[in-house]
């Protein structure tokens, strides 16, 4: 087999999320147990971190890998979907799945995937989890793909779960309320392990509390012990006064995520960290600061308010629900920019019309689609923004959207592309 026909062999066999939507999320771990069975049991045989949440567990994933990479030791990094690359989603120490590994696995498991019939994410879990124990990384950090509770990911016993942000995501697997999707995502918190839980939200706390008493394990509400304060922002970095229990504890604190929401991951993952440093992990502030100030090297990390060009001033970001994209918004606002160029896709399986009341009028859109069968057609995108009163042109692919967006912008106006992860995937220069 080639990679290319491998990849193809896979998209083919396999039901995948990214393409096709809910029907490929399998509720069950019946499917992943009997693979990592017939894998030999990998995910016993390493350390991991296990993060949830509806909004920042990719970047807290990336940032508590950074670290833990730049304090000496050997990083596994789980995370989906992919941008560009389907090896992104496994990583040790920064460094992509080689092609080769993908090829062999697929080559000596093909007959166990024909007699189990796993979807797309369940197979990746399962390599991911050989990869980490072949490789013997010291610890990897797991992000779950969707929910918690019956996500593959959840077969793991790790040393700490961390929890972030809880918004309305998936509502037709997870729930239509936030206690609803809290419950799903608590589904990882473990017998004894203690968790981090990023954010206060009142209608979640009480459920996590009844979940980490049910499980004997330790709760830690980030905001509770770790205080952050932005003192620099702008398109290159963010620098931060960080307190703990209230005593200063680490001044001028450097990130180069820009996303102005890092203000409320950062904070669960500090705690995450200080907990792990309790249970023996050596992690000294020179790492951690090198580590926080470079994870976008050091982890390879895209797509999160990234800036891929100054004139005009042209961002990207996958933030695609309604806090991810409330945020984003406010960020834009924040820029004082004379006009925006949107280029907007979204997904069929999603209800894109609260999103678009969220959309400022006064903005120029190039609505598209992105090249998956998941896309909503633009034209039918188009519809729904007129009906919320947002006026743009459609354009078959991506790539015409950010052409025209491109043609239309002045130096000192700003081009802005997301709505959808699969949209951001699409952008040449990404």
């Amino acid at each position: 087999m080639t990679y290319q026909e491998c990849l193809d062999y896979l998209y083919q066999q396999l039901p995948m999320y990214q393409r096709i939507g809910n029907a490929a999320f399998k509720k069950s771990l019946d499917n992943i147990v009997a693979l990592c069975d017939a894998l030999g049991q990998p995910h016993h045989q390493f350390k991991s971190i296990h993060v949830a949440g509806t909004n920042g567990k990719g970047s807290s994933s990336h940032m508590l890998a950074a670290v833990l990479q730049e304090s000496g030791y050997k990083t596994g990094l789980y995370t989906s979907p992919h941008l560009k690359s389907f090896t992104e989603r496994v990583r040790v120490n920064g460094q992509e799945l080689p092609q080769d590994y993908l090829i062999r696995f697929v080559e000596q498991n093909k007959g166990l995937f024909e007699k189990i019939k796993p979807s797309f994410f369940e197979m990746t879990v399962a390599l991911a989890f050989r990869y980490f124990a072949d490789e013997q990384v010291d610890v990897a950090v797991i992000e779950v793909g969707l929910g918690g509770r019956l996500d593959s990911t959840n077969i793991i016993t790790p040393e700490l779960s961390l929890i972030t942000n809880i918004g309305f995501d998936h509502q037709a697997l997870l729930g239509n309320t936030i206690g609803e999707i809290a419950t799903e995502k608590a589904g990882i918190i473990k017998a004894g392990v203690p968790v981090v839980i990023s954010t206060r939200q009142q209608e979640a706390e009480d459920v996590f509390v009844a979940k980490a008493a049910q499980m004997n394990a330790p709760i830690y509400f980030a905001p509770d012990h770790v205080r952050v304060e932005r003192t620099v922002g702008d398109q290159k970095h963010q620098v931060f006064q960080v307190y703990k229990e209230e005593k200063r504890y680490l001044e001028g604190l450097e990130l180069d995520l820009t996303g102005n929401y890092q203000q409320y991951n950062l904070p669960g993952v500090l705690q995450a960290l200080a907990l792990l440093q309790e249970q023996g992990y050596l992690i000294p502030e020179p790492a951690l600061r090198s580590g926080l100030a470079n994870t976008k090297s050091l982890t390879g990390l895209k797509g999160r308010w990234q800036v891929l060009n100054e004139e005009p001033l042209t961002i990207c970001d996958t933030g695609h629900n309604v806090d991810g994209v409330r945020q984003i918004v406010d960020q834009l606002e924040a820029l004082e920019p004379k006009q925006v160029h949107v280029v907007f896709g979204a997904v069929n399986d999603k209800d894109v019309s609260v999103i678009l009341q969220l959309l400022p009028k006064k903005y120029r859109y190039y609505f598209c689609q992105a090249a998956i069968p998941r896309a909503l057609p633009v034209q039918e995108l188009q519809a729904k923004a007129r009906e919320a009163g947002i006026i743009g042109g459609a354009f078959v692919t991506v790539g015409e959207a950010i052409h025209a967006a491109k043609a239309n912008a002045k130096p000192d106006e700003v081009i802005f592309i997301g709505g959808s992860t699969f949209v951001v995937a699409e952008i040449d220069e990404l």
